[in-house]
C-alpha cells in the first residue's frame, strides 16, 4: 500500500475543529478506541488522533476567526502541488477559500470548494 501522506490524491488527514476539544476527545476515544497525544503547535494546542499508535487526524479549537461556525470534521487530500492545486481547482470551476499557505513543521495547504459548495483541503507535506 502506498504512503497516503506522499500518495498524490490520497486521503491522508481528517481534523475536528470544535468548540469543547476535551469533550470531543473523551467521546471519541470511548467510542472508537482512539488514543489521543497532546502537542503545541505553533499559537494553539493541538491533539493528535490515533489508531494503533499511528497518528491519523488530529482536534483542535475552533480558531478565532472562524468563531461562529459549528463544530465539524475536515479531510485533507495530499498533494504534489499546492500551489497548482489551487489554481486547478478555480480553471475547474471551484473556489480557493483559504489560499495556499505554509504551516510550519507540517508543509503547505490550502482549502478549496468544488462547484457544488463542498469544501476539502489539499496538503503537501514537508516530510
Amino acid at each position: 500500500m502506498s504512503d497516503p501522506f506522499t500518495q498524490h490524491g490520497a486521503f491522508s488527514w481528517f481534523e475536528l475543529m470544535t468548540t469543547d476539544v476535551a469533550a470531543a476527545k473523551e467521546f471519541y476515544s470511548k467510542l472508537f478506541g482512539w488514543s489521543m497525544e497532546d502537542m503545541s503547535m505553533p499559537g494553539m494546542p493541538y491533539t493528535v488522533v490515533k489508531v494503533e499508535e499511528e497518528g491519523t487526524g488530529g482536534i483542535m479549537g475552533i480558531p478565532d476567526e472562524m468563531k461562529g461556525m459549528p463544530p465539524m470534521w475536515g479531510c485533507y487530500v495530499t498533494v504534489s502541488d499546492v500551489d497548482e492545486t489551487a489554481r486547478t481547482a478555480e480553471q475547474l470551476g471551484g473556489k480557493v477559500i483559504s489560499p495556499p499557505r505554509s504551516v510550519p513543521d507540517v508543509g503547505r495547504m490550502c482549502v478549496i470548494q468544488d462547484p457544488t459548495g463542498a469544501m476539502l483541503s489539499a496538503i503537501m507535506y514537508s516530510r
